[in-house]
This record gives structure tokens, C-alpha cells and sequence, in this order.
């Protein structure tokens, strides 16, 4: 009898728990899915999460309906053959008079709102243009889905929490069952320095076997080489943690330009908690959190000279930090906005 107790017991207990995450997962897939649609006009909808396919559509449907102000082309392929597109945005048709600016998004996949922050930029920039002189005082060049085949990938298998928090490539390792690659360890500027990365093919921070090994690390690093003499300022757009991060991340030491670096983060902090309430926390990456070589900010200023370089780490939300839900794109998206109008007027005062 004392076993059949514990025998019905336990079967409750794994009811409750299996409707439990079922409704969790319900509402996930509700919230994600159910109102996914390619955008067939440029007018945007952000109550959902894109998937890669939404995100080039849009960008195609832009460059079709702005010829005049944006340039749309392939960075290049991913490691699973989607196209990585690049969004050129200016007004004097990068003539070379104005300074540019670098964007990149979603290196890691399960970070999906730098995605939809990247495309809030471009349509505020594009859509919006009228409202935005001020930014257009600098020509724009933004990759907004970096890492298609994770972000898709981690779309697909929302119903396993494990999938959903994917954060590498899908590339395959040599001798490994495990995929991918930390694309944000994969730089080639000090690449396997000290800690903060590592050398098995499982782990979330896996560097990869060589610098640059992932084609979407290539695409960013030929795009950055092609415009670098005239790019003022490198932005990557990750999740989550209300940070403003620059150089050096693979050591705890200061970049030359420290002091420049720590002005202008404190600038757009400023300027995001008067106008949201937010703080964000400012500082070196490697100091104000940990070591963590191969990244792309130093990549940016350690081999390109990219002097004023960050990786802005966007609010996040949800059970694990990175599933920000749906109905909070918008707040986020418009709340980094804010930030990226200080570092755009910076930019331009300086040209």
C-alpha cells in the first residue's frame, strides 16, 4: 500500500510538472510563433521575434522601396548556406565625407533581441529618416542577424529549453559530436589568450580550431576590413545585462584610449536612464566582468584601429535572461535607441 502511495504521488507530481512546462512552452510558442509572417510591406511589426528568412525579406523590401539611401549586399554565407546580409545606409552614397558607423547583431543566437534592436535601427534610420537628420550625419553599415543558422536553429526547438538557449555556429568540429562555435571567441586578436575561452568542442565558449575558423566570423571581419579607415565607431549588440563593455576583453588591462572609451559609455548611460529609468554599468569588459578573448570589440580596435569600439549588452528578461518576452521588444529596442543617438551625435561632432 505504502508503495502504491508514493506510486500515485509521484505520477501527480509528474503531471503537474509536464502541464506546468507544457503551458510554459505553449505560451512560448504562442508568443514566438504565432505571429510570424515575411513582411511583404517595410512596415514593421515587432510584437514577435523574426526568424532569418523575416529579417532578409525586410531588408530586401527596404533597399527595393529607398534606392536613394540604402545599399543592401551579401556579407556572405553561413556555415549552413543562408545568406548574410549587410545594410549600407547614407545619403551622399558613402562618398567618404561623412564617418561611418559599425553594427553587428546576434553572434550568439540565443540572444534574439540584438536582432530585433539592429532592425529597429535600420527602420528608425530608413522608415524614419525625416525624424533622424541628426543620425544621418554619418553613413551606417549594420549586420543585423550575424549567426542565422543558431538563431534559426534555436527557433525551431523552442519546445526544449536546452535548444532555445543555443548560443554557438552549427558548424561540425572534427572528432566531436558537438557543433558550433562561440563566434565571439573566434577573432583573430589574441585568440586563445589566457581564460574566459575554451578548447572543447562542447562548450558554450569554444573558440573554434582556428581564428576565424566560422564563416560568419569572416563575413563581419571582410566587412570591417573593407570600410575601417572610415569607421568611427564599432557597436556589437549582444544580450543581456544592462552593460556598456569596451577593450580590453582578453585582458585586465586598459586600452590606450581608455579614458575616451569610458567617457563616451557614461555619455549614452546617462542618456538611457533620464529617458528610460535604466542603468546600465559601464567599464572594461574584462574587469567589469571577466576575461574572455577573440571578441569583436577587440578585434575592432586591436587590429583595425577602430579607436571607440563596444559591445553593448541589451536589457534582457524571461527565466534565463535571454528570453526576453515578445511584448518587451519594443521598450528595449527604442531604449537602446536612445543610446545609439548620443554615440551617433558624438561621432559626428568629431568629424
Amino acid at each position: 500500500m505504502r508503495y502504491l502511495v508514493i506510486f500515485v504521488t509521484f505520477f501527480i507530481f509528474s503531471v503537474v510538472v509536464v502541464v506546468a512546462d507544457g503551458r510554459k512552452i505553449s505560451m512560448q510558442r504562442e508568443t514566438y510563433t504565432i505571429k510570424r509572417r515575411a513582411p511583404s510591406e517595410t512596415t514593421v511589426n515587432f510584437s514577435y521575434y523574426w526568424q532569418p528568412d523575416e529579417i532578409n525579406q525586410y531588408l530586401r523590401n527596404l533597399a527595393a522601396k529607398y534606392p536613394n539611401l540604402v545599399t543592401l549586399e551579401m556579407a556572405g554565407k553561413s556555415y549552413e548556406g543562408r545568406d548574410i546580409l549587410v545594410v549600407r545606409i547614407s545619403t551622399t552614397n558613402f562618398d567618404g565625407t561623412k564617418p561611418k558607423i559599425f553594427i553587428d547583431a546576434g553572434i550568439h543566437a540565443r540572444e534574439w533581441i540584438a536582432p530585433m534592436a539592429a532592425l529597429n535601427i535600420i527602420h528608425e534610420l530608413v522608415e524614419h529618416s525625416a525624424d533622424h537628420a541628426d543620425f544621418l550625419a554619418c553613413d551606417w553599415i549594420v549586420i543585423p542577424s550575424v549567426n542565422p543558422d543558431g538563431y534559426q536553429f534555436s527557433h525551431d526547438k523552442t519546445i526544449c529549453d536546452q535548444v532555445r538557449m543555443w548560443r554557438k555556429t552549427r558548424s561540425i568540429n572534427a572528432g566531436s559530436e558537438c557543433k558550433g562555435v562561440d563566434g565571439n571567441r573566434n577573432y583573430d586578436y589574441n585568440w586563445a589568450f589566457n581564460s574566459g575561452n575554451s578548447d572543447d568542442p562542447c562548450s558554450d565558449t569554444f573558440r573554434g580550431p582556428k581564428p576565424h575558423s566560422e564563416p560568419e566570423v569572416q563575413a563581419v571581419a571582410k566587412e570591417l576590413a573593407r570600410d575601417a579607415a572610415g569607421i568611427r565607431l564599432y557597436l556589437s549588440l549582444h544580450a543581456s545585462g544592462n552593460y556598456i563593455l569596451f577593450p580590453w576583453g582578453y585582458d585586465r588591462v586598459h586600452h590606450t584610449n581608455h579614458n575616451e572609451l569610458e567617457k563616451l559609455g557614461h555619455l549614452v548611460a546617462d542618456a538611457i536612464y533620464a529617458t528610460h529609468k535604466r542603468r546600465f554599468q559601464v567599464g572594461t569588459a574584462a574587469i567589469l566582468l571577466y576575461p574572455a578573448a577573440g571578441g569583436s570589440d577587440d578585434y575592432a580596435i586591436g587590429v583595425h584601429n577602430i579607436s571607440l569600439s563596444y559591445t553593448l549588452e541589451l536589457t534582457g528578461g524571461g527565466e534565463e535572461g535571454f528570453d526576453l518576452p515578445a511584448n518587451q521588444i519594443v521598450a528595449v529596442s527604442q531604449e537602446i535607441f536612445t543610446g545609439i543617438r548620443v554615440f551617433a551625435n558624438y561621432i559626428a561632432s568629431k568629424s
